[in-house]
């Protein structure tokens, strides 16, 4: 298939038609490799059968033969508008479609560098919602905080927005500037922030060493689940291996997730080989487990999980997969809820899908989608802990590690 180029006469609708019909395909699973996927689609032919692809041929047709600005109609604009209402008609906030330079966007994300204010968004209860601002970055710098609700950017409603559009419109050249109008619970009305955009080079660990009763602790701070981290993470392994430390706090506080694969790969440091770290509902109805291949060499070590909203995806993984193998205390705030599991798929002019291709459980088999993971010890920040620079969550988790080692 050829690519489009943006001239605007005498373009053939197959492009379109076929276009759409690639989206689709993806969109409703043909392209699914599994044996039992492969049965249950078996079971939707006849529905999907009776799509007509020739109704978005005849709304073309109306728009190019009756638009009273004919020459301001882009092909390909028409394209990736059709192909993005398509993918947000499934009712799912992560199923999402991304245009080429979105998905440059988004590679960058993953690869932990881009120019923006340094903070991860998604939709929650119809609402942009503020998973976790990043460390040291302009938004974490400029007061904003997880669970925040960005309900405008420079002015323009975010309401019905999907968050990757959102995202756009807040990333931005290094040194120029973006206001989001921010409603927070508590407040009585909304707060504009102006922050200057910056290149934003995301860690992934940082580590640091406390004593308690002479009794040294690691605190190992996993910021997000990039495509390095586990490489990270096994410096810091080393390094608290090097260091004979009694015990661990594991802090995914304002850990947006990531990649399932990275959380799956370090859980294994911390359980026994062959210990359920998810499992995996299928849209079969079929259920698959993920099991730890070990290394398995802090399994024996006492270890606190420090928990927040903004803690979710693959974040909320790990902890779940330590807490129901090993009864390891989670302490702070209800994490984020989000439960279920992505897979970008490439399309051939460098747009791509983003598609939710199953809902994760925890080892018990409970799901935490819209609820997220409630903590062993409820322990609330207040603005005052932030301002004075407090950290009763640590306090507490200092606390129960003492108790264990």
């Amino acid at each position: 298939m050829e690519q489009q180029d943006t001239g605007k006469e005498g373009k053939s609708l197959k492009y379109l038609l076929a276009a759409l019909y690639l989206v689709a395909a993806f969109a409703f699973g043909f392209l699914a490799k599994e044996p039992a996927e492969r049965i249950f689609l078996q079971q939707q032919q006849a529905a999907q059968a009776s799509l007509d692809f020739s109704y978005l041929d005849e709304v073309l047709t109306k728009l190019e033969g009756n638009f009273v600005n004919p020459q301001d109609i882009d092909q390909n604009k028409l394209i990736y508008g059709a192909a993005r209402g398509m993918v947000e008609a499934s009712g799912d906030a992560y199923t999402t479609f991304f245009d080429p330079d979105e998905t440059k966007s988004f590679q960058e994300d993953i690869a932990g560098s881009f120019d923006g204010v340094g903070m991860q968004v998604e939709v929650k209860n119809e609402r942009l919602t503020v998973v976790a601002p990043i460390k040291d970055t302009p938004a974490w710098k400029g007061g904003i905080l997880a669970g925040d609700q960005v309900l405008k950017v420079n002015g323009t409603s975010t309401i019905g927005m999907s968050a990757n559009k959102a995202v756009t419109l807040i990333k931005g050249p290094k040194g120029t500037e973006v206001i989001l109008t921010i409603f927070r619970e508590g407040w009585k009305e909304t707060k504009d922030f102006k922050l200057v955009r910056d290149t934003i080079n995301l860690p992934s660990v940082e580590l640091e060493y406390k004593e308690i009763n002479g009794k040294k602790i690691a605190h190992l701070t996993i910021l997000q689940f990039s495509d390095v981290v586990y490489n990270d993470f096994q410096k810091s392994a080393q390094d608290i291996s090097n260091n004979k430390v009694q015990g661990i706090i594991l802090d995914l506080r304002n850990n947006p997730g990531g990649l399932v694969n990275q959380a799956q790969n370090i859980a294994g440091w911390f359980l026994d080989k062959n210990s359920i770290i998810l499992k995996e509902k299928l849209r079969s109805g079929d259920i698959k487990e993920y099991k730890s291949n070990g290394p398995s060499y802090f399994s024996s070590i006492p270890v606190a999980i420090l928990s927040n909203k903004g803690s979710a995806s693959a974040s909320e993984i790990l902890m779940a997969a330590l807490h129901d193998n090993r009864n390891i205390a989670i302490i702070g705030e209800t994490s984020f809820g989000k439960g279920s599991v992505q897979q970008l798929f490439d399309l051939y002019d460098g747009s791509s899908i983003k598609i939710t291709i199953a809902k994760w459980l925890t080892p018990e088999g409970k799901a935490i989608d819209g609820q997220g993971i409630k903590p062993d010890l409820e322990v609330k920040m207040t603005a005052d802990d932030y301002e004075q620079k407090k950290d009763p969550q640590m306090d507490k988790a200092m606390e129960i590690i003492s108790s264990e080692i």
